[in-house]
């Protein structure tokens, strides 16, 4: 077992609790861990699962993080690799200053980005991680997607090397081979959705789709690509290019949690359609998925879940209902 070490300097302000979060999305992931001062996570680097602990030394207008990488006979470049997938992950490079004066120029908008002042827009490791989440995730509660990419994980993933009971990594497409729907029935998967994961995971594997690649494409055309995808609609699409690709200007519109939060913030009487919401955020762009995540941020914060450093917060009712989806999904 080896280990590795360095730090990352962001640009200020930058608060790793808040992008930690935006990134976790509920204390039920099992992928992107945080005990209240350390983020964890288990990253493929190659064929090797190593476990990255990043801690946040400086304050949010001097930020800097340290970093350990563990795994087996780490090399420099597995290193630096790893802080590469990291400086992605976490925005870190993000330049928000002119978020920030589109933000005061704005009543409603400026209070919620100052509560959030220092969060950067989080991104997933790789674009299939961000297809396999929007899978996960359509027509189900929050809560029951990421139960579901947690058991995948668990199931499919490969195990960090640095404790019998390290946690996995989220699987890459080359662990898919083999795999069958029934397997992911299983964990909870629909048929459909089953069968999606298998296709694109096979896709991937046999050079027959590169995700990476749509990185050179507008968003149209790379939203157009992804829906010739099995199993991947728009708001899938949407999702997959704001949180794999940090396209900024996307805020998914099919996304009906972001949907309710985004018309009572605005104080809307009536729901907002996809064409609605596009209405309603046109006013901040290029950077309505920004919105996107801060109004995330403010939903985490209103159920608590900032201040603590439970690993479960599921109530009885959100259980009950978790099961009810489960079953029928």
């Amino acid at each position: 077992m080896s280990l590795r070490s360095f730090s990352i300097t962001p640009i200020p302000p930058f608060r790793l609790d808040l992008t930690v979060w935006a990134l976790r999305r509920r204390p039920e992931n099992a992928i992107d861990r945080w005990d209240g001062r350390i983020y964890r996570r288990v990253l493929m680097i190659g064929s090797q699962a190593v476990e990255v602990a990043v801690h946040q030394s400086g304050d949010p207008d001097a930020p800097q993080l340290e970093v350990n990488v563990t795994g087996s006979r780490l090399s420099a470049r597995q290193a630096d690799l790893a802080r590469v997938l990291l400086e992605r992950m976490l925005g870190v490079h993000q330049d928000l200053k002119p978020f920030y004066r589109l933000a005061t120029r704005d009543p409603r908008l400026q209070p919620l980005v100052e509560e959030f002042r220092g969060l950067k827009p989080p991104q997933f490791p790789t674009m299939f991680e961000a297809v396999a989440n929007g899978i996960a995730c359509q027509q189900l509660s929050l809560l029951v997607g990421i139960l579901l990419l947690s058991r995948l994980a668990n199931k499919f993933g490969v195990v960090s090397a640095n404790s019998k009971n390290a946690p996995h990594a989220f699987p890459d497409p080359a662990n898919f081979f083999g795999v069958r729907v029934p397997s992911l029935k299983v964990l909870g998967f629909s048929a459909n959705k089953s069968q999606a994961l298998i296709n694109v995971s096979s896709a991937i594997r046999d050079r027959r789709l590169d995700l990476e690649s749509l990185v050179k494409l507008d968003n149209q055309s790379a939203l157009e690509r992804l829906v010739e995808l099995k199993g991947v609609g728009r708001w899938t699409a949407e999702y997959a290019l704001l949180r794999g690709l940090g396209r900024l200007d996307i805020f998914p519109g099919d996304d009906v949690g972001a949907r309710k939060k985004l018309a009572h913030f605005l104080g809307k009487r009536k729901p907002l359609d996809y064409d609605g919401v596009r209405r309603a955020v046109a006013g901040w762009q290029p950077y309505a998925g920004l919105v996107y995540f801060h109004l995330l941020l403010a939903r985490i914060e209103k159920a608590g879940w900032l201040s603590s450093n439970h690993a479960q917060c599921v109530t009885q009712d959100e259980f009950t209902l978790a099961q009810r989806e489960l079953r029928t999904a």
